[in-house]
């Protein structure tokens, strides 16, 4: 009976042992899938920036000389060239749609790749952008920033902030209904915080576990890569407040 009991209590051991020897192997497993996602994400999300990068200069500096050049070989033409009043209508409306796609070229061109990012840094990007929403009338935007002056963060991170802000605040204006939001820019020793508000109709949080909505999906995407802590609060007819603090 005593060595019945042995073997079993040194079976139960090994069990033991060989359970908690699965368990961590499991564990390493997860962390090492989880860290193969990050890094994919960040192939992903590197290569989208630099994809963004080229096609802005290509539409800035190609597509945007070509239509200067036109409107320029226009304004030539047009001294030169006697017109019915008619004609001389109808050719200044075809200088306003080729000023106005000018002008959204260039629109386009700095949604892609703002260049007060590239120049100035991410608190100037933010502010410049909130104040180019509240111009267009689609939404007015406060924009707040404290402890931020002497920021110093990697062009990817503040690529990566400034694209989360900048869907936060497109799923605003598209989804929201909200009159005003507020973007809030914040620097506490070494933590970021961004936090981005809004008075519109709210939403029940627990559809987010669900969305297969391609602008959350990137939002996610994005917080992960930073590897930062995401909280949304929002109810029904209550807005949206979603805070996101990052470790820099």
């Amino acid at each position: 009976m005593g060595a019945v009991l042995i073997a079993a209590l040194i079976a139960l051991l090994l069990f033991r042992n060989f359970k908690q020897k699965q368990k961590l192997q499991q564990q390493r497993i997860a962390e090492l899938e989880t860290q193969q996602q990050l890094t994919a994400t960040e192939a992903v999300l590197k290569g989208e920036e630099q994809e963004r990068t080229r096609l802005a200069k290509d539409l800035h500096d190609g597509l945007g000389g070509m239509l200067s050049g036109i409107k320029y070989s226009f304004n030539t033409m047009r001294g030169n060239l006697i017109m019915t009043p008619e004609n001389a209508q109808a050719f200044e409306r075809s200088m306003d749609m080729l000023d106005s796609s000018i002008r959204e070229m260039r629109r386009v061109a700095h949604n892609m790749m703002p260049e007060a990012l590239v120049k100035f840094g991410l608190n100037t990007a933010l502010k410049d952008f909130c104040n180019d929403i509240t111009g267009s009338g689609a939404l007015q935007v406060s924009y707040q920033s404290i402890g931020v002056d002497e920021l110093a963060i990697n062009q990817t991170t503040a690529i990566t902030v400034y694209r989360i802000v900048q869907e936060l605040l497109n799923n605003t204006i598209k989804h929201a209904a909200a009159k005003t939001a507020v973007v809030q820019l914040t620097k506490t020793n070494d933590l970021l915080t961004v936090t981005v508000e809004d008075d519109g109709k709210g939403f029940d949080t627990s559809i987010l576990k669900r969305s297969k909505g391609i602008g959350w999906d990137n939002i996610q995407n994005r917080v992960e890569f930073l590897k930062a802590n995401l909280d949304v609060q929002s109810k029904p007819d209550e807005g949206t407040s979603v805070h996101i603090e990052i470790n820099i």
